[in-house]
């Protein structure tokens, strides 16, 4: 194939690839073509392959869109996936999340031994509330969850979402922020893949004992002298 040919085949493709990228973030022609400076008429000419945008502007779609790069040089299509905005049942998740709740903490004041008569006198919560709360069947106001801990020497990071699709996403947004945080140099080194193996290593050793990377190290020390 000439590479007129090629330039061709590739503006239809990337056309494909443009379109199945804006469906799969549900925004309108017109929104992609505001946020490039270009007309209505002329993205959708991208899209339908008749032109192609530059790379700034293939960039600049990128970053609106909070996709990879690499989606407009692979194959796969994303707009048929579940979306990452696909709408939860959120008063559902509520409530899940109120009787989650209520259990740690039924178990947090279990663990501290610590009679549910001496929080009520410690926060002026009534006993019949504070079982409403560990069986789940009354959301703990923040304020009162906090005051609880501190009756039960616990921390409200412990009753965070982990698991859940939003205890997920915040974990996501903070893994996020720790990349970002890294130093330039850092995040290169992370990015690539030859380094991938020494990051396993460093997870690995992460998760021994203090023993166990003593005598790792001690072994090392033998090897070397």
């Amino acid at each position: 194939m000439d590479i007129k040919s090629r330039i061709t085949l590739r503006a239809k493709k990337l056309g494909v690839l443009l379109r199945d990228a804006r469906l799969s973030q549900r925004k309108s022609i017109q929104e992609c073509a505001d946020a490039i400076g270009v007309t209505k008429g002329a993205y959708k000419s991208y899209e339908e392959g008749f032109n192609s945008p530059s790379l700034p502007e293939l960039e600049t779609l990128v970053y609106y869109m909070d996709l990879p790069i690499g989606h407009f040089w692979g194959q796969q299509a994303i707009s048929n996936d579940v979306p990452a905005t696909e709408p939860l049942d959120l008063p559902r998740l509520v409530s899940l999340r109120h009787r989650m709740v209520g259990a740690l903490l039924r178990q947090e004041r279990m663990n501290a031994s610590i009679s549910m008569k001496a929080v009520s006198e410690q926060t002026g919560i009534p006993t019949r509330r504070l079982k409403s709360y560990e069986l789940g069947e009354r959301p703990i106001s923040l304020p009162e969850l906090e005051g609880i801990l501190t009756v039960l020497g616990g921390k409200i990071e412990t009753f965070f979402d982990k698991n859940g699709p939003i205890g997920q996403w915040i974990n996501k947004q903070r893994a996020l922020q720790a990349f970002l945080d890294l130093s330039p140099e850092l995040q290169d080194f992370v990015c690539q893949p030859v380094n991938r193996p020494y990051l396993e290593l460093a997870r690995n050793l992460s998760d021994l004992s203090t023993e166990r990377l003593r005598s790792i190290a001690e072994a090392l020390l033998d090897i070397t002298l």
